[in-house]
């Protein structure tokens, strides 16, 4: 690859399962799923063994089981993931500063200028494999090519702990074969419009070309044209903002009632606030996201008038958002708070003289940061609000869902 861009895409291999059987190796060798073990959980992962019985992260967990019933159902330990995830970009910062991660378990790595430290590209991913498998003891698959999409393809074509290169030249016989669902941004009603034409691989629709793909989709179609020529000039950020943070629950049982949904909220807001306080974030937007018993989704969102890390003000607007939706009569199988629209708690804020004095005082922020910092150490429960509830709730899947896609690469020394 010498003159061209060499990024890496490294993508940890089912790696909630993977934590998993690596704290219990019992677990070896077993299909595990990691998620809620409730008649309406969630698989949040499910290792390679499980895979081949048909099961998949995000699939109910009843039907998971019925595809495997031998299955082992693990809860979630979402503190203990984030941890190893620390780990794992703290063996990615070494080979190259340009790290951008897309999630908790998975990063575009430019190796622009390291190859006088570290050797070519091929070497270097290679060498970063074994770093993570030794150090951290989990396997990750890699993907190298000249650019970003190219090598997020190839990290998935050898799973689980392999290494597929694009090499430089290559890349329009790499992706002429290849189904069109493996584009970017090709669902699956963008697949059945372009199937009516007779097009069923990237290579059908490089000939299609890019006038009819512009007729059919507009800037879309120009998009999926330059992705067919692997033409992708996006670079590698490190340290991206996050877009959004948050946290929702499934519940085993419906909730009912105004009181019992506050409460809800009121557990997520709590998440969310030390999720912000763990990135060093305050936000100024909040989202409510909740679902009935029949699947009905509704979701509100409101700006405050100054941004927070404060889950008393995070959960007094999701409860003012939840104000705004039918509750009469209905109950609620999931509910969910997030936050928007960050900014660092370092910008100094001009008290408001007049503010009414049930706003929380200058020292919340302390406040805050403290019980964020104990039940980081201790786990959720510890100093967890009273009128929360005593006790984990039924059906709690534990899901960290729409978190920052650059958590890890922003540690807590």
């Amino acid at each position: 690859m010498s003159g061209d861009r060499a990024i890496l895409h490294v993508d940890m291999d089912a790696f909630f399962a993977s934590v998993e059987v690596r704290e219990q190796p019992q677990l070896r060798g077993l299909p595990v799923l990691v998620g809620g073990a409730g008649r309406r959980g969630v698989v949040a992962a499910a290792s390679y063994e499980a895979r081949k019985f048909g099961c998949r992260s995000a699939q109910p967990m009843a039907v998971a089981l019925r595809l495997c019933p031998q299955a082992v159902v693990v809860p979630p330990r979402h503190a203990l993931y984030t941890e190893v995830s620390r780990a794992v970009f703290a063996v990615f910062e070494r080979f190259s500063p340009l790290v951008e991660g897309l999630s908790i378990d998975e990063a575009f790595i430019d190796l622009a200028g390291t190859e006088r430290l570290w050797g070519p590209p091929r070497g270097v991913a290679e060498a970063l494999r074994v770093a993570v498998h030794q150090e951290v003891g989990l396997t990750c698959s890699v993907g190298l090519a000249c650019v970003k999409f190219l090598a997020k393809i190839a990290s998935g074509m050898n799973k689980p702990d392999g290494l597929t290169e694009i090499p430089a030249g290559t890349e329009l016989e790499f992706l002429t074969p290849l189904p069109i669902g493996e584009l970017w941004g090709v669902g699956p009603r963008t697949q059945e419009k372009l199937q009516r034409r007779g097009v069923h691989t990237v290579g059908d629709l490089r000939r299609l070309g890019e006038a009819a793909l512009v007729e059919m989709f507009g800037a879309h179609g120009l998009h999926m044209h330059r992705l067919s020529l692997a033409l992708d000039e996006r670079a590698v950020v490190p340290d991206r903002a996050a877009k959004s943070l948050g946290h929702e629950d499934t519940y085993a049982d419906n909730v009912v009632g105004v009181p019992a949904l506050r409460r809800c909220l009121l557990s997520q807001a709590t998440r969310v606030a030390d999720r912000l306080v763990a990135q060093g974030l305050k936000a100024r937007c909040v989202c409510l996201k909740i679902r009935d018993g029949d699947f009905v989704t509704e979701t509100r969102q409101c700006t405050l008038p100054r941004a927070t890390d404060d889950y008393r003000e995070l959960h007094a607007a999701a409860c003012r958002l939840l104000e705004a939706v039918e509750t009469e009569g209905r109950g609620f199988r999931l509910t969910g708070v997030s936050v928007t629209h960050f900014e660092a708690p370092e910008r100094e804020v001009q008290l408001d003289l007049l503010a009414p004095a049930s706003e929380p005082p200058p020292k919340s922020a302390a406040l805050q940061a403290v019980l964020s910092a104990v039940r980081e150490r201790h786990g959720h429960q510890a100093l967890f609000p009273a009128e929360a509830g005593s006790e984990r709730r039924l059906g709690d899947t534990g899901a960290i869902t729409h978190s920052r896609p650059n958590e890890p690469a922003k540690r807590r020394r």
